[in-house]
């Protein structure tokens, strides 16, 4: 949520900050501005809503300067304002603020600041950010006396970094002083922060699409570190101010790749980019079976694997549903006994883990706060941890003792798809190397496993052909407002992702159930008008689903089914079916959740709604 770009080189930095905030605004975002040290002063520009207006206040009032801060505001603390959004001033105007995250303690320091004479111009969290170094600024001139120009450089970091020691929370900060023109600090502490390196011009960012267009050398910050910015160069501190070396990451995809390429929106792009991700993620995945690719990919050889005596899964969302598959492939294929939880929820019930205890973290960003707390929490019990993310170098792949990456590429819309996927299949593979590890499967058994895998992709090309028969379906339904999704076993967790891409971006009230508990409750819903999404495809429970659904047609459902290829058996009872191919069923949630992505894309589409940044919601949950 939130996103912060920062440049300083020798170019104009009006264009560069626009464009990075452009390229960050599927983080979700409801007002958006920048700050340019210009002729000795600081120039602000903010507005609310879309970049549009912030580019049109822009044009109308040009502003020059080769140092610069922008910032897209997700509001935590105060509405969407012009008051309220970022960049944040001190008041001497002349020292400049982005921040994502949330102090904890901003009414304490506020109250103090207050009291020592600081005006406050706004209702956010990050003001008091500005206004304490301000007061850090006054203080260590106070004590050094009059100050040289060349020493002001060494004022401004020692004052920051005794202002950040005084915050509680998550935060990443990037921060501007007229007085030091050639010089932007970046600060983080459990909020993601990278900074680019150019040949004669930096930046600094919450997440690399900011400036891939002009770098693709990269380097993470880690929490506590502050990063020194100036034309040339960039070098790195801890809180104390000890200097710390860093190695930078060349980042292996560049912004053709998350570009729409002729499609409407990202998310219709990236559903239909599944099949390469699958096709990207297995790559030297699968061979050798037996303690070879796994443990070469993420260090979790099959010796770990055998001694695992539980998983506990631990993500929110998309990633949750994700986890919630995971545990049906890991305790049928690999015998081994898992829990799913919430992270939110995880991190704070009396959790019983040791050293046997695999906890699989999934996330998209690999910045989820949640996901990240339930990780440490779980490791300072005695916990080994394995990441399942889609970002090389996010903080969860750092705090994690192994990582299993999904090669899905960027993932622009805000709801989830290909990562999805990719998370999906990256809990088959752990699932296949935990067999064969723990003398589950055989070799044979493994092999036929893969072919399986390998099928996937194939498979889900040939669904998305289905597509106009889509969105014919979406055009019948786009005008209700409620929807109830069925699923059982495996494919109960389906249910929920269906019906979570549906509210997300159509904003159409849906809810996903196991379809045995219809009766105990959800059943009173059902009249003529609901539309209910049942998953039918062939399974061990297919006559069971199928009473299900008799019962919702009894009462008038409008019946929307997913059919194997071939059936006889729902045609007749539901009013719209999707026929799919055939797979075994405990890899039918790979190949049914895509028709359900369409459903919802389609539905919102012909709602008319912001398809890849739909209201409130933020791609990566960085506070809690």
């Amino acid at each position: 949520m939130c996103g912060i770009i920062g440049y300083i080189g020798s170019r104009q930095a009006t264009p560069i900050i626009l464009e990075g905030l452009k390229n960050l605004e599927y983080r979700g975002y409801d007002s958006a501005g920048l700050a340019v040290i210009s002729n000795g002063g600081v120039e602000l520009r903010r507005s609310v809503g879309k970049l549009s207006n912030l580019d049109e206040l822009v044009r109308q009032k040009p502003v020059p300067g080769t140092c610069a801060v922008g910032h897209n505001r997700w509001a935590t603390h105060g509405a969407p304002s012009q008051e309220n959004a970022h960049p944040h001033t001190d008041c001497t105007r002349k020292l400049v603020v982005v921040h994502n995250g949330i102090i904890e303690n901003y009414l304490t320091l506020k109250d103090g600041l207050s009291a020592a004479g600081h005006v406050f111009q706004s209702e956010t969290d990050s003001e008091v950010v500005a206004h304490l170094i301000e007061e850090k600024l006054k203080k260590l001139r106070a004590a050094r006396g009059s100050v040289a120009r060349d020493l002001l450089e060494p004022l401004f970091f020692d004052a920051v970094r005794q202002a950040v020691q005084e915050l509680h929370g998550a935060y990443a900060l990037g921060i501007l002083w007229a007085d030091c023109p050639k010089m932007l600090l970046g600060v983080r502490s459990q909020c993601p922060l990278v900074v680019g390196l150019g040949q004669t011009e930096m930046f600094l960012a919450s997440d690399v699409p900011a400036f891939l267009s002009y770098t693709r050398k990269a380097v993470f910050m880690e929490d506590g570190e502050i990063a020194v910015l100036n034309q040339g160069e960039c070098r790195f501190f801890k809180l104390d101010g000890q200097k710390t070396d860093k190695v930078p990451l060349q980042i292996q995809w560049d912004r053709t790749m998350a570009e729409k390429a002729g499609f409407k929106h990202f998310m219709l792009k990236e559903i239909y980019e599944q099949p390469r991700a699958i096709e990207d993620t297995l790559r030297g995945r699968l061979f050798p079976l037996k303690d070879g690719a796994l443990s070469r990919e993420c260090g979790l050889s099959s010796a770990a694997l055998k001694d695992i005596s539980r998983i506990h899964l631990v993500a929110c969302g998309t990633a949750y549903h994700a986890g919630l598959i995971g545990k049906y492939l890991l305790e049928h294929f690999a015998k081994v006994p898992c829990e799913v939880d919430i992270a939110s929820e995880y991190r704070y019930r009396d959790i019983s883990v040791d050293q046997n205890t695999l906890v699989v973290a999934i996330s998209q960003s690999g910045e989820t706060a949640d996901t990240l707390a339930a990780v440490r929490e779980a490791r300072t019990r005695g916990a080994k941890a394995l990441a399942i993310c889609n970002s090389v170098g996010s903080s969860l792949t750092r705090e994690s003792d192994f990582t299993l990456y999904t090669h899905c590429g960027p993932e622009i819309g805000v709801a989830s798809t290909k990562a999805f996927v990719g998370q999906l299949l990256a809990l088959y593979l752990l699932t296949l190397h935990s067999s064969l590890a723990r003398d589950v499967f055989s070799e044979t058994e493994g092999r036929k496993f893969v072919e399986d895998i390998l099928r996937l992709p194939g498979l889900i090309r040939t669904v998305l052909k289905l597509d106009s028969s889509i969105l014919e379906i979406a055009g019948k339904f786009y005008e209700k407002e409620h929807f109830l999704f069925l699923g059982r076993h495996i494919n109960y967790p389906v249910a929920l992702e269906g019906a979570l891409k549906l509210k997300e971006i159509s904003y159409i009230h849906a809810e996903g159930y196991a379809a045995g508990e219809m009766k105990h409750g959800p059943i009173a819903l059902i009249d003529p008008k609901l539309p209910v999404v049942a998953i039918m495809t062939q399974s061990s429970v297919f006559e069971k689903t199928l009473s299900n659904l008799e019962e919702a047609k009894a009462r008038g459902a409008l019946l929307i089914a997913l059919v194997t290829q071939g059936d006889r058996h729902v045609r007749g009872k539901a009013d719209m079916v999707l026929e799919l191919p055939q797979v075994p069923e405990f890899f039918s949630p790979m190949i049914n959740v895509v028709p359900l992505q369409l459903l919802a894309y389609h539905i919102a589409h012909l709602r008319g709604c912001d398809v890849d940044q739909p209201r409130n919601l933020a791609k990566s949950v960085t506070v809690e």
